[in-house]
C-alpha cells in the first residue's frame, strides 16, 4: 500500500513539473490589396513574402491584384505592412528588368521635301506603309534615332539635341524625354512593357529667338519586338508632323 502511495505522489509531482502545452494561435483569412505593382513586379512582391512561409499560407493573384492570407492576426498585420512598403514605385519589388528601347522620330509631310526625302531603313518601311494608308502624309524621313536603356519600375529622363542647323542666335532644336516603365507583363502573344507615362517635349527655335514647343504624352502596354507608333506630334505646319516610333527588348 505504501509503495502504491509513493508512486501516485511521484506521478503528481512529475505532472506539476511538466509545462502546460501551448495552444496554437487562432488563424484567420484576410485579403491584402496591391494597388501599384503589376506584372513581374507583382510576382517579385509575392516572392519577397517567402519570409513568412513558416507562419502563413498565402496566394497572390496578379489579375485581381490581391494577396489572400491565412495566418494569425499579428502575422497578417506584419505582411500587410511589408506589402504597403513594397507596393510603390521605386521599391525593391518594383525595380526589375532592364529594357532596351529605340525611339525613332519620323518627319512626315504632305509635300516632298526640297532635295527629296532620304530613303527609310528597311525595318521602318512597314511602319511608313501603315502611316501612308492611315494619314495624308506621303513623304517620310528619319529625323533622329534615340537609344535608351530603361529599368522596370524606374523613371528615366533624358535631354538631347536634335539634328538641325544652329541658328545665328546660337539656338538649336532639342527634346526632353521622361519615361516610366511600370512593369513587364506576359500575355498570350508575348511580353509587353506597361508604361505609366511616356512624355516627349520638343523645342524648335525660331530666328526671332523664341521657341515653338510641342510634344506627346501617352501610356499603355507595348509589345516587345514590335515597332509601335506612339502617336502624332504636330508643330505649326499643318502639312507636316512628327510621328514617334518605338521598339522594345526586355533583357533577361
Amino acid at each position: 500500500m505504501r509503495s502504491i502511495l509513493i508512486l501516485v505522489i511521484a506521478g503528481l509531482l512529475q505532472a506539476q513539473d511538466k509545462p502546460a502545452e501551448s495552444k496554437p494561435e487562432p488563424r484567420e483569412a484576410a485579403i491584402i490589396p496591391v494597388k501599384t505593382l503589376t506584372g513581374d513586379s507583382f510576382d517579385r512582391l509575392v516572392r519577397l513574402l517567402n519570409v513568412f512561409n513558416a507562419q502563413a499560407q498565402y496566394s497572390g493573384d496578379k489579375n485581381l491584384r490581391s494577396i489572400v492570407v491565412y495566418a494569425p492576426k499579428d502575422v497578417i498585420e506584419q505582411m500587410r505592412k511589408v506589402v504597403n512598403e513594397l507596393d510603390r514605385p521605386g521599391s525593391e519589388a518594383a525595380i526589375g528588368r532592364n529594357i532596351d528601347m529605340t525611339m525613332t522620330f519620323l518627319k512626315c509631310s504632305v509635300k516632298a521635301p526640297a532635295g527629296g526625302a532620304a530613303a527609310l531603313p528597311n525595318d521602318l518601311e512597314s511602319v511608313a506603309k501603315q502611316l501612308r494608308a492611315a494619314t495624308q502624309y506621303k513623304y517620310m524621313e528619319v529625323w533622329d534615332v534615340v537609344p535608351l536603356r530603361l529599368q522596370e519600375g524606374k523613371v528615366t529622363e533624358q535631354s538631347l539635341r536634335l539634328p538641325g542647323p544652329t541658328l545665328p542666335n546660337g539656338l538649336f532644336p532639342t527634346a526632353n524625354i521622361r519615361i516610366h516603365p511600370e512593369s513587364v507583363t506576359h500575355k498570350d502573344l508575348g511580353r509587353y512593357v506597361r508604361f505609366e507615362q511616356v512624355k516627349i517635349g520638343f523645342r524648335v527655335p525660331m530666328s526671332t529667338g523664341q521657341f515653338i514647343d510641342f510634344g506627346l504624352t501617352t501610356s499603355g502596354d507595348f509589345m516587345e519586338g514590335q515597332k509601335t507608333v506612339l502617336g502624332k506630334v504636330s508643330g505649326t505646319d499643318e502639312d507636316a508632323a512628327i510621328f514617334v516610333v518605338i521598339a522594345l527588348k526586355v533583357l533577361d
